[in-house]
């Protein structure tokens, strides 16, 4: 695993920034992904745990890292998988890498912990991850990017599905008492609660500012400006960025720039939270373009 992650310089558009690049962490547990694991395996191990499960959707980033993290540790795993059941690339590696799939209508899904105390209440050595790997420990994880941090930045970018990384990287802000924004981009349509989950794991929201309109229609929607501004960025910067969440960041910061809400002068941050596999789901639509 390449940790620290290291912090590439680029240009793009008269632009200069600066990338984390957590995606380059592990092939498979990249990005936030591994960040989010870090102290929840640990956990899951302290209480001799060895059977994980995890829930996630049919191209779901996070049941992958975890199937990849699960064989590399040794550990069993389950994911239950949202929707009716398909194949596909993404569960495809996590049948590779040992995974179980149970494939749940969506109903049933929305009650996680259910669906666990269903089927595997007296399996002494199952463990729960939500969705995402969402929780406290995840946020620890996430903090620690603050942390490898050697120069200042004026602002830190981040896009986000459930607030998790987000408050990690406030939490590792407010703990060093750096004077920097925190942006974040949420990737789902009407991402304001995203603050309210942010506020689960850390209270002082002051140096946070949520911009809710790139979602471009929703979670894993797109549309042929972000698609074509995905392939440009990436021809020109020779970076992967992807259609979920790091492509819907790195257009956000384009964007304000370009609108004089962030000077182009500006010391700035971007973490590359990984999930470039999400880019299968979309494959037809980049062929469009």
């Amino acid at each position: 695993m390449q940790l620290p992650s290291p912090i590439d310089r680029i240009s793009y558009n008269e632009t200069s920034l600066f990338i984390k690049r957590d995606d380059l962490i592990d092939p498979f547990i990249s990005g936030n992904k591994w960040r989010k694991l870090k102290y929840i395996l640990k956990d899951a191990t302290a209480k001799n745990k060895n059977h994980l499960i995890t829930f996630g959707g049919a191209y779901s980033n996070h049941l992958l890292a975890t199937a990849a993290a699960a064989a590399k540790y040794q550990l069993k795993t389950t994911a239950f998988v949202r929707g009716e059941q398909v194949s596909n690339e993404m569960l495809a590696l996590c049948k590779l890498f040992g995974t179980q799939l149970r494939f749940v209508d969506r109903e049933s899904y929305r009650n996680k912990p259910e669906l666990f105390e269903k089927y595997f209440s007296d399996d002494e050595n199952a463990y729960f991850i939500d969705e995402g790997g969402a929780s406290a420990a995840a946020t620890i994880g996430c903090s620690e990017i603050i942390q490898e941090l050697t120069e200042p930045f004026d602002h830190i970018f981040c896009a986000a599905g459930t607030g998790t990384t987000a408050a990690g990287l406030l939490r590792g802000i407010n703990h060093l008492n750096l004077n920097t924004q925190l942006h974040v981009i949420p990737v789902l349509k009407g991402g304001g609660f995203i603050r309210e989950e942010i506020a689960l794991y850390e209270q002082d929201l002051n140096k946070l500012y949520l911009h809710t309109d790139y979602h471009f229609g929703g979670y894993a929607k797109t549309t042929p400006e972000l698609i074509s501004f995905i392939k440009d960025f990436s021809t020109k910067t020779g970076i992967l960025i992807d259609p979920i969440y790091t492509g819907k960041m790195f257009y956000a910061i384009n964007d304000l720039v370009a609108k004089n809400q962030i000077s182009k002068d500006a010391k700035i941050l971007a973490i590359h939270t990984g999930g470039l596999f999400g880019i299968f789901g979309k494959l037809a639509e980049f062929e469009k373009i």
